[in-house]
């Protein structure tokens, strides 16, 4: 069996599913139109998947209340995009007043050492800590996040006493 017509690799090594585009969702690359198309044994797949660029985590939410209760989701350096869709960074699939897509984002930003809570592009509104969110908004340990029906309590790893860019060495 191969895996032609399911996945895309980018030249920097990158592997994807094709239902994401043609650009890549890590580096931004646009992926050639024969650079994928040939088919690949199972073994090469998985070596492809070996040489994925690792995201090291640099926080965590818990759901604490939601259908998603006692689910926790890793936050990466960036932006963590937050709806019910496949293809966010924190999925929560079973909240319909949640919107599908970018209801919410949480940015770390390295070079500062903080995150940040967004509102997305969604109607949807987006609580921290019982306040609504309109603007970028300082997101600090044991902030409670809530958006439709779910809550989401943060805990950062990266911040003033650690960070993967200078103590991660």
């Amino acid at each position: 069996m191969s895996d032609r017509g399911t996945m895309f690799r980018c030249k920097n090594g990158h592997v994807y599913p094709k239902r994401l585009g043609r650009t890549c969702p890590y580096c931004g690359m646009t992926v050639d139109s024969d650079a994928s198309d040939t088919p690949r044994g199972a073994n090469e797949v998985e070596a492809l998947l070996l040489f994925e660029e690792a995201r090291p985590v640099c926080g965590w939410l818990a759901c604490i209340a939601g259908p998603h209760q006692g689910m926790s989701y890793t936050l990466h350096s960036g932006k963590n995009f937050i709806g019910r869709a496949d293809d966010m960074d924190v999925r929560i699939p079973g909240d319909s007043f949640a919107a599908r897509r970018n209801h919410a984002i949480v940015a770390y930003d390295p070079m500062n050492r903080e995150f940040t809570l967004l509102p997305g592009e969604s109607d949807g509104l987006v609580y921290l800590n019982g306040e609504v969110v309109y603007g970028a908004a300082r997101l600090t340990d044991m902030g409670l996040i809530r958006l439709g029906h779910t809550s989401l309590l943060f805990r950062p790893l990266c911040g003033d006493n650690f960070s993967w860019e200078t103590d991660g060495e």
